[in-house]
C-alpha cells in the first residue's frame, strides 16, 4: 500500500508563495492530486498529475498553482496566495488508471495532511 507524507505548509501574508511536497513510498501510481480542506466544509479538488504529464487544476487555482512529480515525490507550487487558499493540504492517490478531482471517494490513500494559513 503507498503511503504518502506531505510537508512544506505554513503561514504567509497574501501574495505569498509556497511549495508543498509529498513523499510517496510509491510513485508508480497512475494518479496523484492534491485536495485541500476547511473546517466544516467538503473536501476540495486542487490539482491532479497524471501519468507524470498530464495536469489539471480546480478553477480556483488555475494560473497560480503548480502540480509536479518527481518519481515518488509529488509538488504544488503556491503563489500569489491569497486568505481563501487557507486550508489543511492533502496529497491523494488511487490504483486506478483515471484522474477526476471529483471522485474523492476513489482516492483510498491519503497523507496526514499540511496546514497552510493566508493572512491578508
Amino acid at each position: 500500500q503507498v503511503q504518502l507524507m506531505e510537508s512544506g505548509g505554513g503561514s504567509v501574508q497574501a501574495g505569498g508563495s509556497l511549495k508543498l511536497t509529498c513523499a510517496a513510498s510509491d510513485g508508480n501510481t497512475f494518479c496523484m492530486a492534491w485536495f485541500r480542506q476547511v473546517p466544516g466544509k467538503e473536501r476540495e479538488g486542487v490539482a491532479y498529475i497524471a501519468g507524470k504529464k498530464t495536469t489539471y487544476y480546480a478553477d480556483s487555482v488555475k494560473g497560480r498553482f503548480t502540480i509536479s512529480q518527481d518519481n515518488a515525490r509529488l509538488y504544488l507550487q503556491m503563489n500569489n496566495l491569497n486568505p481563501e487558499d487557507t486550508a489543511m493540504y492533502y496529497c491523494a492517490t488511487h490504483r486506478l488508471k483515471w484522474c477526476n478531482l471529483k471522485a474523492v471517494s476513489e482516492f483510498d490513500r491519503w497523507g496526514q495532511g499540511t496546514q497552510v494559513t493566508v493572512s491578508s
